[in-house]
């Protein structure tokens, strides 16, 4: 929650107590003479012994003289915007006293309510507090989002209005109101209004306002959330996100993802770790077909990308099956997000030509061996970047049946946890080493083994003088990590 609730007051009518009669006053004044839906706004009382002609115009009353506690009488709103901080302090006091909201600018210790920096596009309004931390920063904020909105986006809020009591009329209920307020706005209706053709856009909305309700069935999006960080979740996802009925999440997905849902979504938790399935892959398919089948727009979102062992495939063709229509958002797979983070390039000229994932859960080989059925020769012999996902708890598995199928063990290794989170934790050595290296770590962590490694950025793993010369040696001469690592390897957390 926000330090601060943010609330939208309509002064219409009520009375604003200013004490203060300079330029800081007269800053307040503007900002709440035409706070109100009719354009009347509030009426202003200003007391101060000497007032701003410009203010003094702004106001329904004048007092030139010092405040007294009964100029408190009758207000709503008050604002100590004087040059005395005594006096300032004193009126903060009595109005809190009184349960009134009053702000005291620059001073949030006195204040009840702060006021934003705010976007006009009346009836829209939009609000931008630093919660007083930094007012400059709030106005910053202010004009790049003033950039990015239309002008004719409060035009077009009035030309909406004017048809919410036909459209309450017509749709059945709340979801397929809601539903036809997003095909109007998203669609070409707002965009011709918005170019100018107000005329048009009115007889189109009339057109399709009157056409015969269908029903509109259901959907899925398999959307990839991301290695962690949110502000690698796509543009598509977030759209996605913010227009689903129910969202089915993962595990893997970051809270900090989930809070850009609609909060009226709701969220069913399918997450499964390792020896810990506590909703079947059979059940989630099941869960999905239901849902969207009962026409709700579903989200089933997933850590990294759900077709980078994500299951997201298993889910698609089931969903197909069943006659469900699927929207396939991909997001960035671990091993990019987890290389981006920790610097070090997938690939690079010299030292690797391209780039192979595995998992260490897959399918089990023939003869029932719980091993993963993966070809170790081939992987070995590969001038690649191997990246390995789920394998943590494989990790001296894995660098025994590399170096078995002829892996140098002097092979730079890395394992990355909590990938591009703020928690992130990179550990390096050589890949003979790759189980002590993952040992204490708990995961979700991706496993990262090839010569690029020794390019990691320095920053990222410097958890002392020692390890940031010898690790700015090893970078120096790649290939060479594996001969003049300590046994255990480097570890560092960032």
């Amino acid at each position: 929650m926000p330090a601060a609730f943010p609330l939208f007051l309509t002064l219409t009518g009520q009375t604003v107590l200013i004490v203060g009669g300079g330029e800081l006053a007269l800053r307040k004044a503007r900002l709440v003479a035409g706070a109100s839906g009719d354009g009347r706004g509030a009426r202003l009382v200003v007391v101060a012994p000497d007032v701003h002609p410009d203010l003094a115009a702004l106001a329904a009353e004048v007092r030139r003289r010092p405040f007294a506690a009964h100029d408190l009488d009758g207000v709503t709103l008050v604002f100590a915007a004087g040059e005395d901080e005594d006096e300032a302090a004193l009126v903060a006091d009595l109005a809190r006293a009184r349960g009134l909201l009053v702000n005291v600018p620059d001073r949030p210790a006195l204040s009840t309510f702060i006021m934003p920096a705010i976007v006009d596009r009346g009836p829209i309004t939009v609000a931008i507090s630093t919660g007083g931390t930094s007012p400059v920063l709030a106005r910053r904020l202010r004009a790049r989002i003033e950039a990015a909105l239309e002008p004719g986006l409060g035009r077009l809020a009035t030309f909406l209005d004017g048809f919410r009591a036909a459209v309450r009329a017509v749709k059945s209920d709340e979801t397929a109101r809601r539903r036809f307020w997003e095909r109007v706005i998203d669609g070409p209706i707002a965009q011709r209004f918005l170019a100018g053709d107000e005329a048009g856009a009115h007889e189109q909305l009339v057109k399709v306002l009157n056409a015969a309700e269908s029903a509109e069935g259901g959907s899925v999006a398999l959307v990839g959330a991301g290695p962690g960080d949110p502000d690698l979740l796509t543009l598509r996802a977030l759209r996605v996100l913010q227009n689903a009925d129910v969202v089915v999440h993962d595990k893997l997905v970051d809270d900090r993802i989930l809070d850009y849902v609609r909060r009226d979504a709701r969220r069913v938790y399918v997450g499964k770790s390792k020896s810990c399935h506590t909703v079947s892959q059979d059940e989630i398919n099941a869960l999905l077909v239901r849902e969207a089948q009962a026409g709700h727009r579903v989200v089933r979102l997933k850590g990294g990308d759900p077709f980078v062992f994500g299951r997201g495939g298993e889910e698609m063709a089931v969903l197909r099956a069943a006659g469900v229509a699927v929207e396939l958002v991909p997001g960035i797979t671990a091993a990019v997000g987890c290389a981006a983070a920790t610097g070090i390039p997938l690939t690079h000229r010299g030292l690797a030509q391209g780039i192979t994932l595995v998992t260490a859960h897959g399918a089990a080989a023939e003869g029932g061996s719980a091993e993963p059925a993966i070809d170790w020769t081939a992987l070995a012999r590969l001038d690649h970047t191997l990246a390995v996902y789920m394998g943590l708890s494989k990790a001296g598995l894995v660098a025994e049946r590399l170096i078995a199928a002829g892996k140098a063990p002097g092979t730079p290794a890395a394992v990355v946890q909590n990938g591009t989170r703020p928690d992130q934790t990179l550990v390096v050595g050589r890949l003979a080493d790759l189980g002590a290296l993952a040992a204490g770590l708990t995961g979700p962590a991706l496993i990262l083994v090839g010569e690029v490694v020794t390019l990691a950025d320095p920053a990222k793993i410097a958890a002392s003088d020692i390890i940031t010369d010898i690790f700015t040696t090893l970078s120096s001469t790649p290939g060479r990590l594996g001969d003049t690592t300590p046994e255990n390897g480097l570890k560092a957390a960032v």
